[in-house]
């Protein structure tokens, strides 16, 4: 039975400022069978195309990436915010709203050779995950593919990262802010 994925995404308005309606996996993610029919629609759509990892954005997408490498049968890569791996990491600095912020992976993981799914709940101005993209090539991987649970298209996140040569693909969208 396929369940109406959409329908099990909780918004909150006015979260976390008035005007923003807060787009919320929590409730997703609860739903047993929810969480799992978004898992496989994700990997189901990338299965038998060379990928060799799925990394996954800090830290819903940590939740879906790694369900995602799991179900496609290969590694997953944690990007995640400095400071907070062990060992030697290269790092990649993007823009916030007021400053800079820096994401970073293990040095070693990934080389020429391998295909990367990059794997996040959403995209909404896509910031971080350009700047995930770009990490994970200086590493010699190709990445081609970015796979989300939400796309806010109105943002514009998912054409600028498309503009980077990543096709985008979302399970669903919502309108709005």
């Amino acid at each position: 039975m396929s369940l109406d994925l959409k329908a099990l995404v909780r918004t909150i308005p006015d979260y976390p400022k008035k005007g923003i309606l807060f787009r919320d996996i929590t409730t997703l993610i609860e739903h047993p069978e929810g969480f799992k029919q978004s898992v496989e629609q994700i990997a189901e759509r990338y299965r038998g195309q060379g990928f060799t990892h799925v990394a996954g954005i800090e830290a819903r997408g940590f939740i879906f990436g790694a369900g995602v490498a799991i179900a496609m049968g290969v590694g997953f890569v944690p990007v995640r915010k400095k400071g907070k791996l062990p060992g030697e990491t290269i790092g990649q600095n993007y823009a916030l709203e007021y400053g800079v912020d820096t994401i970073e992976i293990h040095a070693d993981v990934l080389g020429a050779g391998n295909k990367v799914l990059l794997v996040d709940d959403l995209i909404a101005t896509g910031g971080t995950a350009i700047a995930a993209v770009g990490l994970l090539r200086r590493t010699g991987a190709t990445v081609e593919d970015a796979a989300f649970v939400i796309d806010l298209p109105e943002i514009g996140g998912a054409a600028k990262l498309e503009a980077e040569g990543v096709t985008v693909n979302a399970l669903m969208a919502f309108e709005g802010h």
